[in-house]
This record gives structure tokens, sequence and C-alpha cells, in this order.
């Protein structure tokens, strides 16, 4: 049996290798062979060794022309054995490329799924031509990252040292300095946030990486504290704000908005519970009511804010303030009330 993945990937490189090699007359060496994939020369003489053992491959060398070449040209790997879930999957997954189109790993994992492509033999299972015609994803609006600031985190993560910041709050004039020790990067709502403790707050906080204008890996190491979850983050409120506080959020969706609340887990620990009119409540903890406001507003009509008072009053001047914009906004059916201005 096949190792692993990793090792499955080389195997079908170096029986393309060898046999371009045939073709073109430059055969492939174990050195060439080695650099062209990136592992060790040792790597390469294993899997060889692998090939002929247990998949009976007849490698031969060529001492003269210092290369590896099939003293049966007629041999051939092993079909491996795809099913339509499995090339479903791996037509999704290439897709997924499209959520990180505006982030410099793009470019990494479209090349790596280029390397898989390659990798697979002609003979499969079933043919999935039509997958690339019949799936599509939509990628979410996505904030843009600069690639230094991308290498620089990563590093930071890998080589677990403290980052320099150079970051800017929302409104904020000029970036401010912070050192952050990185603990992790989570994609939320389209856009990428570094999870770390902040040496100034002295607290976990999470950093928008589309507001760092720059960034430094320090010499000063850390370790991650063994009881942090970044799960827990985006589970302790409705969204990656601090907040000031736990709350419970009631909301109540009218019938034409319930189907859409009904199939979606908003929070771990929401409780729903349907009415008879249709309408349906919506009951969780939350944290930062400012995200949890702009997503009842997202809402429009659809959704009443039962509770808490706090989340209610900053709906009630939210939505004071969006009538402003508009010179007032008459009730419906009330023609004497002021028009929008136009």
């Amino acid at each position: 049996m096949v190792e692993n993945k990793s090792q499955l990937a080389r195997l079908l490189f170096i029986d393309r290798a060898i046999r371009s090699g045939m073709q073109s007359q430059r055969l492939a060496s174990c050195t060439t062979l080695a650099a062209e994939y990136e592992v060790s020369t040792k790597t390469i003489l294993r899997d060889i060794d692998y090939l002929r053992l247990h998949w009976e491959a007849p490698i031969a060398y060529d001492s003269r022309r210092k290369g590896y070449f099939y003293s049966e040209e007629s041999y051939a790997l092993p079909a491996i054995h795809l099913n339509e879930g499995d090339l479903f999957g791996l037509a999704i997954a290439h897709k997924g490329l499209e959520h990180y189109r505006n982030t410099p790993i793009h470019a990494k994992l479209a090349a790596l799924f280029r390397k898989i492509e390659q990798s697979l033999p002609e003979r499969v299972s079933c043919d999935a031509a039509w997958l690339d015609s019949r799936i599509s994803v939509v990628p979410e609006q996505q904030s843009t990252i600069d690639p230094a600031v991308w290498e620089a985190v990563a590093g930071g993560l890998t080589q677990s040292r403290t980052l320099g910041l150079g970051y800017r709050k929302p409104g904020a004039g000029q970036p401010e300095k912070r050192q952050v020790d990185p603990y992790h990067v989570l994609r939320f709502q389209g856009a990428w946030y570094l999870l770390g403790y902040c040496h100034l707050r002295r607290a976990v906080r999470s950093f928008a990486l589309s507001r760092v204008s720059e960034v430094v890996v320090l010499s000063d190491s850390f370790m991650i504290p063994a009881d942090f979850d970044p799960a827990s983050v985006v589970a302790q409120g409705f969204g990656l704000g601090r907040g000031t506080g736990q709350y419970r959020v009631r909301l109540r969706f009218a019938a034409a908005a319930a189907p859409y609340v009904l199939e979606r887990v908003w929070h771990p620990e929401q409780q729903l519970k349907s009415h008879r009119d249709g309408s349906v409540t919506l009951t969780m903890p939350g944290g930062d009511l400012a995200a949890i406001k702009r997503w009842v507003l997202s809402w429009g009509a659809g959704v009443a804010v039962l509770g808490p008072q706090e989340l209610i009053a900053a709906v009630q001047t939210e939505i004071r303030r969006m009538a402003a914009c508009y010179g007032g906004v008459p009730a419906a059916g009330n023609k004497k009330g002021k028009q929008p201005a136009g």
C-alpha cells in the first residue's frame, strides 16, 4: 500500500517523467527528478524501489545516458479508480479556489491543483469532463491583502515569532504600532483575520489583514496557550468583534423570512421556535452587538428585535439615521408624508 497521498503523487510524477524522458531521448535521472519535485535524492530512490517491488515496474538504468527508462515500453501503472463522488469533490475543491483569488495563496493553491491534475493517470473509472461546465462557485466580496503582509504573517505563524504591525483601525487616520503573537489565521465572511495576543491590550484580539499596512517578523518567540481555541473566538459573539459583554439576543422573523432562517445554523447555541402564523423566533448568545445590528438590518422589515434593549435601541437609532439620509421616509400609505430627497 502507498504510505500516503504525497507518496502517490510522487510515484505518478516519476512515471510521467520517465516516459517523457524516453520520448525526448533525455532520460530522467535521480538528480533531475529530485530537483524538479523538490525532494531529496534518497526519497526518489526509495520511490523507484517501491515502484519496482510493489507495482512491478520494469524500471532500468542506462549508465551511458545516466537516466531511467522502462525496459518494457508497454508497462502501465495500475489505474486509479475514482468514482463520481471523488471527482465531484475534487471539482468542488478546485472551484473553491475562487474564494482565495484576492490573496497571495491563490497562485500557490492553483499550482498545487495543476500538479494533482497532471499526476492523475489517463485512465480513470468515469469521465468527469461535464463537471467543469456544471459547477460554479461565486466568491463573496473579498478584501485585498498585500502579498508582503501575507508572507510575513505566514512566517510568524510557522516560526512562532512575534509580529510588529502597522494596523489601521476603521475610521482612524494613521496606522498604530502593535506587537502581536500570531496564533491563528481565520477567514470570516469574505475577509482574512489574524487572531493573536496583542501586547498593547494584553489580550487576544482579531486583526483584519486588509488593514495591516506593514508587518515585521521580530526575534521574540512565544508559545500558544493550551486553552486557546480559535472556534471560540467566533462562537462567543456574532462576528469577530470584541463586544462589550454577553447578551441574550432574541429576534422574531416574519413568515416570509422564516424558511431562510430555519435552514441555517447561525450560532452553535441557537434556539429556534416556530409560531402558528409562520414566523420564527431565534434566540442565541451574542457579544458583538455592532455585528449583530448590521446583520439584523440586512433583513429589513423581515425581522423585529425582541431583546436585549441595547440592541433594540441601536437598531432604532440606525433606522432614524437611515431615514434622515433620504429626508425622512413616509409610512406606507401616508400620501401626505414628506417625500425622499431626489
